[in-house]
């Protein structure tokens, strides 16, 4: 099966390559291509997983629609047929996988939503009691299902690792009240988009989001709730005090975690077991959410 690791369009002008998106600027819009790469502890790995960004490009499309009436997004176009004239002698290389957006200014923070407490949010509580801050209950137990879901915001790093900062830290990155606007906003998406999942047999454990400035009105953008931003979890199978069953790249994790690595760049070797069962995962979550 071909992969697409990354582009090479030269008559295009690259503006950045991120984890797993190449993206061109064509005019007053931008070209969003998801690649087949894959980033684990935020280092892109060596393997690629195939279908991989056409399958997060699907999920992202659905839930921007899904999700308007809470917040506008940056999509302007999916169907490569209305695409400016220049990208037409790459439709095969943008097929699935491309979106033309918006251009919007990017607020430098991450829009982290818990649901359950898991990863990064388990290990911090394990320590302090606390997550960004956030002073949870005693007695929990990984993976437990919180009360109410938690906002805990991150940096945004365009290399290397993003760090969980306190609600009061990311107000001095964007400002109290867009900061507060970011919260809200999350945490709405996050209970729509989670009550649906759940109506699926699927626990959004957790996600994040990223946002931007366009014409003065704060928009969804990048990608939105698919298994690289979030933790999916079936239902039918979920059990609190240890981890979950999971749709997303934990199974990656999960192999990572049994190696000596430091999680620095370059990223291990992935055996082909690892990547066959983590393709087929981001293939049934895609069939589970859209029906």
């Amino acid at each position: 099966m071909s992969v697409v690791r990354e582009t090479e369009f030269s008559d295009l002008k690259l503006l950045r390559r991120g984890k797993v998106r190449d993206i061109y600027e064509i005019g007053q819009y931008l070209l969003f291509i998801a690649t087949d790469r894959l980033s684990a502890f935020d280092v892109v790995l060596p393997d690629c997983i195939p279908s991989k960004g056409k399958v997060l490009t699907a999920i992202s499309v659905f839930w921007f629609s899904f999700l308007k009436d809470i917040v506008g997004n940056h999509l302007q176009s999916t169907d490569i047929s209305e695409f400016p004239d220049v990208c037409h002698k790459y439709d095969e290389s943008l097929k699935g996988r491309a979106l033309i957006v918006k251009k919007a200014v990017t607020f430098p923070v991450e829009c982290i939503v818990r649901g359950y407490i898991s990863g990064s949010a388990w290990s911090e509580y394990k320590k302090s009691g606390k997550v960004c801050g956030i002073t949870l209950p005693n007695g929990l137990k990984e993976s437990d299902k919180l009360d109410e879901p938690v906002f805990t915001p991150s940096t945004k790093a365009a290399h290397g690792h993003d760090i969980n900062i306190s609600f009061d830290e990311a107000t001095k990155l964007v400002g109290v009240s867009q900061m507060t606007k970011l919260k809200e906003l999350s945490l709405n998406i996050y209970k729509k988009a989670s009550a649906y999942a759940l109506s699926k047999g699927i626990i959004i454990a957790d996600t994040k989001f990223e946002f931007g400035l366009f014409n003065g009105e704060t928009i969804l953008i990048d990608e939105v709730l698919t298994p690289d931003s979030s933790r999916f979890w079936p239902k039918a199978k979920y059990h609190s005090g240890g981890p979950q069953e999971s749709f997303d790249k934990q199974i990656v994790r999960d192999y990572l975690l049994t190696l000596s690595w430091d999680k620095t760049y370059p990223g291990p070797v992935l055996p082909p077991e690892v990547i066959e069962k983590t393709t087929q995962k981001y293939k049934e979550i895609l069939n589970i959410l859209m029906g």
